[in-house]
């Protein structure tokens, strides 16, 4: 097996599980290819190769697996995600166990699924366009304005940077949007207007129900609240309905199309997986790519095929999965 990582080495806490995770998976005669990068513009000239390689790995937080993901879409590579992030939410979204032997044996056994990516185009301020892809979800309004405060704060506090913006601003701009969702137009007032191919965040819960990886579209999430307060009854019945299908979602309205376009009234901050985009932003156009992707999936993600099979590289190590509890709550 020839198999490529790509390790973007200023992601998270620089923890060193990624070299584990290699030593996990070659085997006698295999063949691994380590690049490191570190800037943005290094993850596409990266993986100019990727078709010569059985499998790619992409390591990183959400940022840079998304870049990496865009730059692999309709490629028909077979990758692997490994999370080495801070928040790490699309792994957590693929569903797959997190130890590093068991994402090697899961790369081993060859099993994929075909995942969709968002692709997200705006004007900056000069009226230059900027074009890039998004895992799990953009937006303008307080979203943004949380990924600003919380960069300064994240190499310390990882998740919880997120946390401690928020409450530093519980009373964000409320503003006028017009939401346009394949060719039908609406106006809402609130906080926030974002865009998800994935609407899963930390623990699990749900923003709005129904938003996979593989559905070959895209969820426009409209938060419409006046301050930062309202949004913890949501919250609070996401602890309790992590899907959502029960007791819903308040103060949240949804749509779901292949072709969105957001515009706010005033230019307000944007952000796109979790990284904030340089200077304010009035208008963006968003749209599905379907199936785009070949990701690497184990027995316990929801994106498994039915049947296991046999190995694709050889035979595998057996590993500890997670307790089997743990694996039906996934």
């Amino acid at each position: 097996m020839r198999t490529l990582i790509v390790h973007n080495s200023q992601s998270g806490f620089g923890s060193d599980a990624i070299f584990e995770f290699e030593r996990s998976l070659l085997h006698p005669g295999d063949e691994c290819v380590m690049r490191i990068v570190r800037e943005k513009g290094d993850d596409a000239r990266a993986l100019a190769d990727a078709e010569e390689f059985d499998l790619v790995v992409i390591s990183g937080g959400d940022g840079t697996v998304a870049n990496m993901l865009y730059a692999l879409r309709d490629r028909g590579v077979l990758t692997c995600v490994f999370p080495s992030g801070t928040a790490n939410l699309f792994f957590n979204c693929l569903g797959n166990a997190a130890e590093p032997a068991a994402i090697a044996r899961a790369c081993r056994m060859g099993r994929c699924a075909n995942t969709d990516l968002g692709e997200i185009m705006w004007l900056d301020e000069r009226g230059r366009r900027h074009r890039t892809g998004f895992g799990l979800m953009a937006g303008l309004g307080y979203d943004a304005q949380l990924m600003q405060a919380a960069v300064a704060a994240k190499r310390r506090l990882g998740q919880a940077a997120y946390f401690t913006a928020a409450l530093s601003n519980t009373h964000p701009t409320v503003q006028r949007f017009t939401i346009t969702v394949d060719g039908v137009t609406y106006e809402r007032t609130g906080i926030s207007c974002m865009v998800a191919n994935s609407a899963t965040i930390q623990g699990d819960i749900e923003i709005v129900p129904g938003c996979a990886l593989d559905d070959g579209t895209l969820t426009v999430i409209m938060l419409e609240t006046e301050d930062a307060a309202q949004l913890l009854k949501p919250l609070f019945l996401g602890l309790i309905d992590r899907e959502g299908r029960k007791m819903g979602r308040p103060h949240i309205e949804s749509w779901t199309g292949r072709d969105i376009r957001v515009e706010s009234a005033l230019a307000i901050p944007m952000e796109v997986d979790g990284d904030a985009v340089e200077g304010p932003v009035s208008t963006y156009i968003a749209r599905a790519l379907p199936a785009c992707n070949q990701l690497v999936v184990d027995a316990l993600s929801p994106y498994a095929p039915d049947r296991e099979g046999e190995p694709r590289f050889g035979e595998v190590d057996d590993v500890a999965f997670p307790p089997f509890g743990e694996a039906l709550r996934r």
